[in-house]
């Protein structure tokens, strides 16, 4: 396969989308289930839980934007032209899952040293070279080699592949923004509620405080799942668990707080 075909439109655009699926699993998997470091967790200021939280979720926010401008061109690109070969679309998503995590080693943990892979050691540089050897340079090795072998035209049938990609996408972003490990709920409130504000619509809904900040900003919750949207109305800019990105839907309350 020749550069120019290697670099069509539908490769690049399963690049991108491999490249929002890398900061994805980073966040799952480094931010959430493992918890060695959250998006800025190196910057000066921004130590507490409630700015961590909203810049994890503005993260994953841009991950979604990313992965649907993806899928939204690979698709309207099949429609003209075909999907590639099952071999060459994997290897553009390895592509980019690959440069997605030397793009994260190079920029955030060198460049701009806003986290690390691992902030709670002794030997962080060793964690990021071999974090970007296994998840970096292994995938894009393996994506391009992929590319150079696929020899099959354009797959007509896109409809089925770009679903499942979607589906994918779709589910990874759910996981992203469920609870990790706790039965609870995290909210983080607005900087504009006094604390009596929050805990009078806490109160209102019924929801049992188990750990809060100082001024209720960030607060772990026991309350029922299929509850969590009713603190969105209370002022609410994150909840954990109910598939929104870190934003406010707090204006559809009388008084809200706007995001």
């Amino acid at each position: 396969m020749d550069d120019g075909r290697r670099w069509s439109p539908q490769l690049r655009s399963g690049a991108a989308l491999g490249f929002a699926l890398g900061g994805f699993f980073d966040g799952i998997l480094l931010h959430q289930i493992l918890q060695w470091h959250h998006l800025l967790s190196l910057v000066p200021g921004v130590g507490d839980l409630r700015r961590q939280v909203l810049w994890d979720g503005a993260f994953h926010a841009l991950m979604y934007l990313i992965a649907a401008l993806a899928l939204w061109r690979l698709w309207s690109g099949s429609r003209r032209a075909g999907l590639p070969g099952p071999a060459a679309l994997a290897g553009s998503l390895l592509m980019g899952f690959g440069a997605w995590h030397a793009v994260d080693a190079v920029l955030s943990h060198w460049i701009l040293g806003i986290h690390r892979i691992r902030v709670d050691t002794a030997a962080p540089l060793a964690w990021d070279l071999g974090w970007l050897a296994v998840f970096g340079l292994v995938p894009l090795g393996l994506g391009w080699m992929l590319l150079g072998r696929d020899g099959s035209g354009p797959r007509r049938r896109a409809g089925p592949a770009v679903l499942g990609l979607a589906l994918l996408t779709a589910g990874l972003g759910a996981w992203a923004l469920r609870p990790s490990g706790t039965p609870y709920t995290v909210a983080v409130f607005g900087a504009g509620q006094s604390a009596a504000q929050i805990e009078a619509g806490l109160t209102e809904l019924g929801a049992q405080v188990v750990w809060a900040g100082p001024s209720l900003d960030v607060v772990v919750i026991d309350m029922p799942p299929e509850r969590r949207w009713s603190l969105y109305r209370q002022g609410a800019w994150f909840v954990s668990g109910t598939g929104v990105p870190a934003g406010c839907l707090g204006w559809s309350r009388p008084g809200g707080t706007d995001a």
